[in-house]
Formats: structure tokens, C-alpha cells, sequence
């Protein structure tokens, strides 16, 4: 009976060093974000201000909103693990820090790392899965570019300088009807738009109007320029929603059914994508709130990085993609350190400052997919931060500090 007891306890023991490090690294703010609630899912009213359905909301925003949805591939692609994934370490706040110490320090709900088509790293928090889908928000920018280009590429859209209302002609004599679609891309239509996700901010002005009356009335409500188009960056998601209304009109149809078919099943997306659309015209959102499974934002970076090419097929014309991820194609206006402090903007991507070409998806509350063509190099983060602006935060210098770590990794700033 000795025996036994003794044998009971070193189990226990054994248990509770399997756990420990579980129990030690515990995700931040989890009973803030709603654990014990089972991370409840909020309403259209406090789906991303309210802090305790935030990681509900992030990850089932389909199931608050209408929406679109692309389908899945009939054949998706294989992401395979790395043998030996390496050590990943970075430095910050003069520390050599690693992946597990980002995890426990930011509220990051996914994560992949993937060199040369091979995941290093995958891992979820607050009891996410492989097969939450989690929202984009800004992110989708970038993928609306993609379909512009696509439309360029198919002539669907004959020229990046026609202006919008020559394709909408509801938005004729407005300002964003009378920008080019160039402009548009660049955030260059020099007209007034406040955006600080305060819930009072133009933002919300556009959202509640495309509710009530549609998305060309919104549109129209903004109609003072401050400067001349084309002169400078301010960024302003109402200008993606101008160009999803182009699209919209190029095309024929909707933007989710033209990417499904040309982008999503092409990639070899594992997993459907939605797109919640506005209830009164049934566009997209256009400027975020595209929800994907992470292994699927992953093989968009994927794509990106091998500039626009998947399963020996070219997916996104190449050259539109060059255009739109370089700073040195565009003016300097919309160079790094001159765009904002840091990034450069190129057509709805942000651009990274130094000799290499180097670009990011970005999206509120810590949402971010960063590209290196050259390593191949692909880091995804999917987060509920404490600030729709993460440069509020220490988020924004510390996931900068990782990639930085990740590419000086595997080769050199």
C-alpha cells in the first residue's frame, strides 16, 4: 500500500510538471477578454468596443452580420510542418526574448510562421482552433487591391487613372467619384476623413449611412478636399469602399464571387471565407471584416511571397503586384518615412522602409500579415489588443521587433 501511494504521488507529481508550464503562461487578460464567459460572442452594437465579447466577436463575426462567403477549394493545399522548426528569438527592450514570451506578453489569438512553404510555428490562444474564423479587419484593403488588379488585368477596368464615377456614375461630381482609381489605391483623394475608431469618427459616419441608405449615398456625404489628389497619404478606409464600388460596377457582380473563383479556390484555401456585407446594397465591407481560418491568411502570405504565383499557375498578375508592394514605384510622397513616420503605402499594402521589398497587411487591434518575397518568409498575426491603434501599445515596436528578428533569422535586413 506504501508502494502505491508512493507511486500516486510521483504520478502527480509528473502531472503537474507537464502543466506547469501551462499554468505559468496563461494568455494575457484572459477573465478581461471574457474566459469564464466561454468568451462570448457580441452584438452589432458591441462586437469590437466591448472588451469581454472581443475574442468571441474576432473569431464568428459571420454569425453577427450578413454575408458573402468564398468558397473553399475543392483540392486545397498541403501546408506541411518543418522537421525541425528552429528557435525563433528577437530582441526587445534590450532582452533576447522568444516566440512563447511575445504569446504570454501580447493577447495574440494566432500565429504562424512559414519559411519556403513549410510551417515553423503555429499556435492559438484563448481557446482558438485551426478552425475559428478570425477577422481580417484591414487586411481585406489589400485583398481588394488584389481584385483591382485582377480587373486591370482582365480589362475590366481599362486604366488605373480613369476616375470612379467612370464606372460608378451614381458617385459622378463627388469627390471620391471624380479621384482616380490610382488615388484611390494610394489613400491619395485629398479629401477629409477622420478615422480614430472612437465611434464617432467619420468612419462610423460612413457605416451608419451605408446602413440606413446604401454605400454610393455614404460615399457622397464626403465631399471637401483638403489637398489636391494625388499629393499626399491619409488613410481612409472610404476610399476601399470607393473602390469596391468600382469593382462592383466593373465586374458585374460581387467582389467575393469574382475573388472565390479567382483568388480563394486558386490558392488552395482549405476553409470558406466570409465577407459581411452592408444590409441596404449587399457590398462588402471592402475596408475589413473578412473572416479566414489562419492556415488560410498563411497561404495568402504564401502567395504573396512567391509574387502572386500558386500551384504552377501565375494567380495575381505579377506585375500589378510588383507595382503594389514596391515603395520605389511610387511617388515620394508615399515612401517609407515619408507616408507616415515608418511605413510607405503602396496600393493598399504598407510598405517597409530599406533596400529590400518588404510589405504588410494591417488591420486594427493587432492584425497583420508581413511578407519577405526574397526569404520567402511569411509571419501571421491575428490579435485582440487593447487598441484599435496598436501604436498606443507596446504591440506595434514588439511584433516589429519579432519580424525583424525573424528575418535577421534567416538572412538580413
Amino acid at each position: 500500500m506504501l508502494v502505491t501511494l508512493h507511486v500516486r504521488r510521483l504520478l502527480a507529481v509528473a502531472v503537474l510538471v507537464a502543466l506547469w508550464p501551462q499554468m505559468l503562461c496563461a494568455a494575457p487578460d484572459e477573465e478581461l477578454l471574457g474566459k469564464k464567459k466561454g468568451y462570448p460572442i457580441g452584438k452589432a452594437s458591441n462586437w469590437s468596443l466591448d472588451e469581454s465579447v472581443r475574442v468571441g466577436s474576432f473569431s464568428n463575426l459571420d454569425r453577427i452580420f450578413p454575408h458573402n462567403t468564398l468558397k473553399r477549394s475543392p483540392a486545397p493545399s498541403i501546408l506541411k510542418s518543418a522537421a525541425k522548426p528552429p528557435r525563433i528569438t528577437y530582441k526587445f527592450d534590450d532582452r533576447t526574448l522568444t516566440l512563447e514570451d511575445f504569446l504570454d506578453r501580447q493577447r495574440i489569438t494566432g500565429l504562424m510562421i512559414i519559411k519556403d512553404g513549410e510551417i515553423l510555428a503555429e499556435r492559438y490562444q484563448y481557446d482558438r482552433a485551426p478552425q475559428h474564423r478570425l477577422v481580417s479587419h484591414s487586411m481585406a484593403k489589400s485583398i481588394v487591391s488584389l481584385a483591382i488588379g485582377m480587373a486591370l488585368a482582365e480589362k475590366k477596368i481599362r486604366s488605373l487613372d480613369d476616375n470612379a464615377a467612370t464606372y460608378v456614375p451614381q458617385l459622378a461630381g463627388s469627390a471620391y467619384g471624380e479621384t482616380s482609381i490610382r488615388n484611390l489605391l494610394r489613400m491619395a483623394s485629398g479629401v477629409r476623413f477622420r478615422e480614430v475608431y472612437d465611434g464617432k469618427d467619420d468612419l462610423t459616419r460612413l457605416g451608419v449611412k451605408r446602413v440606413k441608405e446604401g454605400t454610393i449615398p455614404a460615399l457622397r456625404m464626403f465631399n471637401e478636399r483638403e489637398a489636391k489628389e494625388g499629393t499626399r497619404f491619409r488613410y481612409s478606409s472610404a476610399e476601399t469602399v470607393a473602390l469596391v464600388a468600382v469593382l462592383r460596377a466593373a465586374i458585374g457582380g460581387s467582389v467575393s464571387d469574382y475573388l472565390s473563383e479567382r483568388l480563394w479556390q486558386p490558392m488552395g484555401a482549405e476553409a470558406d471565407a466570409t465577407w459581411i456585407t452592408t444590409r441596404s446594397d449587399g457590398y462588402e465591407n471592402g475596408g475589413g471584416r473578412f473572416n479566414a481560418v489562419l492556415r488560410d491568411y498563411a497561404r495568402l502570405g504564401i502567395l504573396l511571397a512567391a509574387d502572386g504565383a500558386a500551384n504552377g499557375k501565375q494567380i495575381v498578375p505579377k506585375d500589378y503586384l510588383l507595382e503594389a508592394t514596391s515603395w520605389r514605384r511610387h511617388p515620394e510622397a508615399f515612401q517609407p518615412r515619408k507616408a507616415t513616420s515608418y511605413f510607405g503605402y503602396g496600393y493598399q499594402f504598407w510598405t517597409y522602409p530599406g533596400s529590400k521589398r518588404r510589405f504588410a497587411l494591417l488591420g486594427v487591434y493587432g492584425q497583420s500579415i508581413f511578407v519577405d518575397p526574397e526569404l520567402k518568409l511569411v509571419l501571421v498575426i491575428t490579435a485582440v489588443a487593447r487598441n484599435a491603434s496598436v501604436g498606443k501599445e507596446s504591440l506595434a515596436s514588439e511584433r516589429d521587433a519579432l519580424w525583424r528578428g525573424l528575418v535577421a533569422q534567416f538572412g538580413s535586413w
